[in-house]
């Protein structure tokens, strides 16, 4: 989807050094993709505490077959 966005030049060169990408577009991508996951991942947060796990369940034990 192509827009026109108005991006403060210091915050987009601060965020380029940062970052490390070579262009706005690809800084603005990335961005995005970190604003979707945060909030995902907040989402994912409120079920904590709800979700029940069997007995049986040994976590440390899966992990050690990783």
């Amino acid at each position: 989807m192509r827009t026109n966005i108005d991006i403060d030049d210091n915050m987009m060169q601060k965020a380029m050094e940062v970052s490390g990408l070579k262009t706005k577009k690809e800084v603005v991508e990335l961005a995005i993709q970190e604003f979707v996951q945060k909030r995902t991942r907040k989402d994912l947060s409120e079920l904590r505490g709800k979700i029940q796990f069997a007995d049986d369940y040994d976590y440390a034990a899966i992990r050690k077959g990783r």
